[in-house]
């Protein structure tokens, strides 16, 4: 490997790992604010502009989208394809480390305006990870800064990287540009009126949480995955327990979305997706405790959905039966030590209930899509039985 291009917004270890190529042998060239942050930190640094001869043009709009780059980028190693661009003065680029303008997090903000989203529609970023991608046979691309110390220590061993490496890199990089492009058309449909319902196209970005213990039965593989930038159960933080299985996240997620159509304290307990017990009481404790009467055979082995902080009272409460899952806004420190003496009993914490929109069920070849039933006002029930 001898010549690196960096262009990088998020520049987390980028100094370090510039180092580490520079004693490697790798030449930097750099665009932008890239190369003023590796040249003031002392490194050796070519820009982009002496690359290609030419300066950056629409206030950084057009940076590194010049032959001078792409074809060094794209270009196989072999040679024919080294003579033809050695012809035009391009030399090859063995490693590309790009990553993006931070669209979701610009459009997450309250009060963004489309001008601002718009801003932050990186091209020539996505542009360079789909041109070395393509060309990972022979270039390594990297997106994500924790891949840093993978580069370097195969660099170290054995003066390159290795081919199952640039694929995997390169795959991610696709995932990346993927995730990118699906928020941008999200967004710009939200804008024209589009995404108020259902779309024509409906893009589903998911980044993978963690692999489940095990799908709907034992011999079936599973995993979790989030929405990208949505914040939901599947982004609560677990503080106790072991793995999850998939029928326990579909019962968590039925209790904290049936605990939450409430206002008053209320307490949900799930078992096998199908709720056997359900309250709403003056205090927490007595939720629980007027759910668990409702059939306290089937609650053994159940899931807990509450929609109030847990306290001493509650946590003792349901520390007498075994329980599989507890998700709350959170826990009291003394209902935390009570309920983490059980070792099997998983806790999950998540602060704010923020459902989406729309829901989703997968069938075959497809998927339906409705609204959400949100619904917080308690309803008035009446009870029509005489017992």
């Amino acid at each position: 490997m001898k010549r690196v291009l960096l262009s990088v917004y998020d520049k987390s270890n980028l100094l370090d790992f510039a180092r580490g190529l520079v004693d490697a042998g790798v030449e930097l060239v750099a665009s932008g604010g890239t190369a003023r942050a590796l040249a003031q930190a002392g490194l050796a640094v070519r820009s982009v502009e002496e690359v290609t001869g030419s300066p950056e043009i629409l206030g950084g709009r057009v940076k590194t989208l010049h032959p001078a780059i792409h074809g060094g980028i794209l270009a196989p190693h072999t040679p024919a394809a080294l003579a033809e661009i050695a012809q035009h003065g391009i030399r090859p680029i063995d490693l590309v480390v790009c990553n993006l303008y931070p669209f979701s997090e610009t459009i997450a903000r309250p009060g963004v305006t489309l001008e601002e989203a718009i801003e932050q529609i990186d091209i020539g970023g996505v542009t360079l990870l789909r041109a070395a991608g393509k060309n990972h046979a022979y270039v390594t691309v990297v997106v994500d800064p924790t891949d840093y110390d993978t580069v370097l220590e195969e660099l170290r061993a054995t003066g390159e990287t290795q081919p199952a490496t640039r694929a995997r890199l390169a795959l991610k990089a696709f995932h990346h540009t993927a995730r990118y492009d699906a928020a941008i058309s999200d967004y710009l449909a939200t804008q024209a009126g589009d995404g108020a319902a259902f779309p024509a196209t409906l893009n589903i970005a998911l980044e993978k949480v963690s692999d489940l213990r095990y799908g709907e039965n034992p011999h079936q593989r599973g995993a979790i995955y989030r929405l990208g930038g949505v914040s939901g159960l599947a982004g609560a933080r677990q503080l106790h327990g072991k793995e999850m299985s998939y029928t326990n996240w579909l019962d968590v997620d039925a209790a904290w979305m049936a605990a939450n159509t409430f206002d008053t304290p209320t307490a949900i307990i799930i078992k096998h997706t199908n709720p056997c017990g359900a309250a709403t009481a003056a205090t927490l404790a007595q939720a629980y405790a007027e759910a668990l009467e409702c059939d306290p055979v089937s609650a053994y082995g159940g899931v807990v959905g509450l929609n109030r902080t847990v306290d001493q009272a509650t946590a003792q409460a349901i520390a007498e039966i075994f329980t599989e899952a507890i998700i709350a806004p959170g826990f009291e420190l003394d209902a935390l030590a009570i309920l983490q003496a059980k070792k099997n009993l998983r806790l999950f914490e998540l602060p704010a209930w923020s459902p989406t929109l729309l829901e989703y069920r997968g069938v075959d070849g497809g998927m339906l899509v409705q609204e959400r039933d949100i619904d917080t006002a308690d309803p008035e029930l009446k009870v029509v039985s005489e017992r």
